[in-house]
């Protein structure tokens, strides 16, 4: 089933994109069924950091139309952020959903933004798409309200597991897992 271009109003976007220094997935979200098999959004991946890795994305985010696509994107260190939406959306919303998640990891990982810290915590970084989008309609822009949210989601690690998101629940398993093999 494909997604309406909007809800009401509401702009929404396609996908948020972190890919390393090669192209390689860090953390993705896709909102919509442009692409729908995992080769496919594969093939968009590749497609998309190809035409992007010359460019000098590094200072500001810049702009591309890819097949019918607009694509906000951002280089820091060897991580590469990419935001999509189709050709009909405003590029300054993109531009503000991708500074907002750059703010967002920027702050939680303690302006060390690079491909090691990102995967050292990948749940941080998964949260922060999770609360900047939501079935692809956009949620929050704030990095720091983004940040702030995710950070209080970390504290409450000890909630019921019920009570936690996947990936809470998967770093309290794994704390747990990792407590019982030093015993």
């Amino acid at each position: 089933m494909a997604f309406p271009l909007h809800y009401g109003s509401c702009p929404v976007v396609k996908n948020i994109l972190l890919l390393d220094s090669e192209g390689k997935r860090v953390a993705i979200k896709y909102y919509c069924d442009d692409w729908p098999t995992n080769s496919a959004k594969h093939a968009f991946e590749k497609a998309i950091f190809t035409k992007t890795q010359k460019t000098n994305a590094r200072t500001e985010a810049e702009i591309a139309m890819f097949d019918n696509n607009i694509v906000v994107y951002k280089f820091v260190q060897d991580l590469h952020f990419f935001v999509t939406r189709g050709d009909d959306e405003s590029e300054l919303i993109l531009a503000t959903v991708l500074q907002g998640f750059f703010d967002a990891v920027t702050l939680l990982l303690r302006s060390n933004v690079e491909q090691r810290e990102a995967l050292e915590n990948l749940d941080l970084v998964l949260l922060c798409l999770d609360e900047i989008v939501d079935g692809g309609m956009i949620l929050e822009t704030d990095g720091s309200v983004i940040g702030g949210k995710v950070a209080s989601h970390n504290m409450d690690d000890g909630s019921p597991i019920s009570e936690q998101t996947i990936s809470q629940a998967l770093a309290t398993a794994r704390e747990h897992f990792t407590r019982s093999l030093l015993r």
